[in-house]
């Protein structure tokens, strides 16, 4: 019974059906000619998807398993809240703006409210959550915690086990091989949210601005319809969308601001170099002079990240750097790559000096004593998120190890200098709120 609690599922996805659930519809017509999938939200025309034996069926969640008009959704109801001890297992201490956060989210998980919390590139924003996730659980409370990412997930999951050491957890993305259970902590990605209804009493979702939940209502449906009507919904970014921002300003969105990490320096502020003809020297098999100077420079403190705009620029600069740096460990790793998670945890664990990388590193991981190139940082699949967000990879950490950003270009873009606005921008706050020190 316990399986169908807040779930809105497919036969085929459960375990074991007992006498006692609810059905639910999978679609509904919404005119004569447009039918809408309930699991996704997404509109239709019936006769796109309409089959041979007449029933009608979803395309655009379909890699969930097929939704159509011949099954059922089964669900069952969220039990009542009853209070019980949590186990809280943190001894860190939080920075006066991480506390200020950290205090805000407690009152808006109380009073039901929708909050974003903006926070810079290793603010430490999981360590804000810890404080409410504790109470919320302590009442009784079921909390998620999602994100569009899976490899976001997988870095969240041990973090949080790790707080709340004796709470059944799990952890949900397409690829899991664990059967699902109910348990009122969970760490999801945002896809998975579309098998929820009414579950979640505090709903986080972190990176929010990241492909593929940003611009997509598929997935946000997906979010309004996993939580409850009197819950809490909480954004974390370090990346704010025009969209974020207006329902703040129209008062739809409560807002937070942390504009300084928790070791209190600066975020660094990216260097912006010309390089010319850079992608036509790689073609060639030939490094451009000003790259291979830069980079002996920042290899002397620091481990690099060099982010490429495509795959193809990635291998055919790996190629050129084993020839020049044949006594440095280096490699390259990109969403296609199946030794992704492998070479990442390399690089953490120091096996390679160079990671080039595409933008599937912009976010989500750490990586200790690194320096940053964006290579062809005019490219449009650097976004000013990207590149705020690619900036925000150094000097993460307390210990420091003077860490660099590179922007390489060879036409500098509006984006470029946004992105290196918006950085400075924080910086400002930050000094002004008292929350810097300067080294």
């Amino acid at each position: 019974m316990q399986e169908l609690w807040g779930r809105k599922v497919l036969l085929k996805e459960i375990k074991q059906l007992t006498n006692h659930y609810q059905c639910l519809p999978t679609m509904k017509e919404r005119t004569s000619r447009s039918i809408q999938c309930l699991r996704c939200g997404q509109l239709h025309e019936k006769q796109t998807v309409k089959l041979f034996n007449g029933v009608y069926f979803c395309p655009a969640c379909i890699q969930l398993g097929r939704v159509d008009t011949g099954q059922c959704f089964y669900h069952l109801p969220e039990p009542e809240l009853i209070p019980r001890s949590v186990d809280f297992s943190w001894e860190g201490e939080l920075t006066k703006g991480q506390q200020e956060v950290s205090d805000s989210l407690l009152t808006s998980a109380d009073k039901g409210e929708s909050k974003m919390v903006w926070a810079v590139t290793g603010a430490g924003k999981t360590e804000m959550l810890f404080n409410t996730i504790h109470d919320c659980l302590g009442k009784g409370k079921r909390v998620a915690i999602a994100s569009p990412r899976v490899d976001v997930c997988l870095e969240l999951f041990p973090r949080i086990q790790a707080v709340f050491p004796n709470e059944e957890m799990i952890l949900l993305h397409g690829k899991m091989e664990e059967d699902y259970r109910y348990t009122k902590l969970l760490v999801c990605t945002t896809h998975q949210l579309l098998r929820f209804f009414q579950a979640f009493d505090l709903l986080i979702i972190d990176e929010v601005d990241a492909f593929p939940f940003v611009g997509n209502p598929l997935l946000q449906y997906g979010v309004v319809q996993a939580i409850k009507k009197d819950s809490s919904l909480i954004y974390l970014t370090a990346t704010p969308t025009q969209e974020l921002m207006k329902m703040t300003n129209q008062n739809q969105l409560k807002l937070s601001i942390l504009p300084a990490r928790y070791h209190r320096r600066c975020l660094p502020v990216p260097k912006i170099k010309w390089s010319k003809h850079w992608q036509k020297k790689i073609t060639h098999g030939k490094a451009p002079k000003g790259l291979i100077t830069l980079i002996r420079q920042l290899l002397v403190d620091n481990d690099l990240l060099i982010f490429c705009p495509s795959i193809v620029q990635m291998e055919q600069l790996e190629k050129i750097l084993n020839g020049i740096f044949s006594d440095i460990p280096l490699t390259c790793v990109h969403s296609q790559d199946t030794d992704r998670i492998k070479k990442v945890l390399n690089m953490r664990q120091k096996a390679y000096r160079i990671l080039i990388t595409s933008t599937i590193l912009e976010r989500g991981v750490t990586f200790d004593g690194v320096s940053v190139i964006v290579l062809g940082a005019n490219h449009p699949v650097f976004t000013v998120a990207a590149l705020v967000q690619i900036a925000g990879r150094v000097d993460r950490k307390m210990i420091y190890t003077a860490g660099e950003v590179w922007f390489l270009h060879d036409g500098c873009t509006q984006t470029i200098k946004e992105a290196v606005q918006q950085i400075k921008k924080m910086n400002r706050i930050g000094r002004e709120r008292g929350l810097i020190d300067e080294l």
